[in-house]
């Protein structure tokens, strides 16, 4: 394997297509079926999906995920409402204004916290920071599980922000686009993190689990679905070759994969993370607890890795991300470790010559 072709992990978007996954959109690819989503394909995911879920919710496919939470929250908003969401939220960092550009103007209202986790506390003080008709009205929240700095979310926490959405009269709305890395982390099914414990939409995540694109919306409550299929379609989301977005779900459902591969990404996040333990000169800056890993280091130990041919992102608050995907090489993992302590070695013999 060439260098150009080793595994790096500063994205799990960088990962293949997983072979469930492949082998269901191959099947698909057989004869002519009707277009638009009116095929057996889509019916058969949407029908898994409800399955997995165990309710009777609408089930709507996207190409991505930035489309998937615009057209979500749009759906729950007007163009003078307001979303509530973290300051290290993917809808408010990297997605180009598209949530506001698809709800016609609401505007996203960030909440001090700590951490990228959202608080019962932070939604309500700023909900009820004003009132009157000069600021946009408070109408949704929406939390990223796991969060954009691989925390995850427990279902007591998300209960408790349900109930205050609840209180103030807010739809509360889930960025799953690492979905299955949090029910693997936690060992809960995929009802107890969703409506079970008060949330409205998800948007549940299929291309960084291992899809070659596609994320799936799912409306717990159906009476917020209205006409979300003109939404899809004005959005560019509606596919013409439906069966290709929708197959692969099938694949990654009714074999497992969706969760066996989020088990293993999150187990070779942890290997990195014990591989690391010790080292005076690495700091954890969240808590390692899905397929997540960031570190801070001194810039000599980033830039020897960089040297050695190892790509990261250092895009939150300065420290190296390290993310893994499904098919991530725990050999690859370990090679990462070891130059992570190589280079902190030769960091220490440099201070003390």
């Amino acid at each position: 394997m060439t260098d150009a072709h080793l595994q790096q992990f500063a994205s799990d978007n960088y990962a293949g297509i997983c072979p469930e996954a492949g082998a269901a959109m191959a099947a698909a690819n057989v004869g002519h079926v009707a277009a638009y989503g009116e095929d057996a394909w889509t019916m058969r995911a949407a029908e898994a999906m409800r399955e997995l879920f165990a309710t009777d919710c609408d089930v709507y496919f996207c190409f991505n995920g930035t489309a998937a939470n615009s057209l979500a929250l749009a759906s729950l908003c007007q163009s003078y409402h307001s979303v509530i969401c973290s300051r290290f939220a993917h809808v408010e960092t990297d997605e180009c204004g598209a949530p506001e550009f698809f709800s016609n103007g609401s505007k996203l209202l960030v909440a001090p916290t700590e951490d990228a986790k959202l608080t019962p506390d932070a939604i309500r003080a700023v909900a009820t920071s004003r009132s009157d008709i000069h600021f946009p009205k408070a109408r949704a929240v929406t939390i990223t599980q796991p969060t954009e700095t691989g925390q995850v979310y427990t279902l007591a926490e998300i209960r408790a922000i349900a109930a205050v959405c609840r209180d103030l009269g807010l739809r509360l709305h889930m960025d799953g686009a690492r979905f299955a890395n949090a029910c693997a982390a936690l060992g809960c099914t995929p009802a107890e993190m969703t409506w079970q414990t008060g949330v409205d939409v998800l948007c549940f995540g299929g291309t960084k689990n291992g899809m070659a694109v596609g994320e799936a919306v799912l409306f717990f409550d159906r009476t917020l679905s209205e006409d979300f299929d003109y939404r899809c379609k004005q959005a560019g989301q509606l596919a013409s070759k439906m069966r290709f977005l929708a197959a692969p779900w099938i694949g990654m459902i009714e074999s497992g994969a969706w969760l066996s591969n989020a088990a293993h990404a999150n187990r070779s996040a942890a290997t990195l993370a014990e591989g690391l333990v010790g080292l005076e000169e690495i700091a954890f800056v969240f808590p390692v607890e899905a397929n997540a890993v960031f570190v801070q280091a001194p810039d000599a130990v980033l830039e020897g890795l960089r040297a050695r041919g190892w790509r990261f992102y250092t895009f939150i608050g300065g420290a190296a991300r390290f993310m893994f995907a499904w098919d991530a090489d725990i050999g690859r993992v370990e090679a990462l470790a070891a130059d992570i302590r190589t280079l902190c070695a030769e960091q220490r013999s440099r201070v003390c010559a």
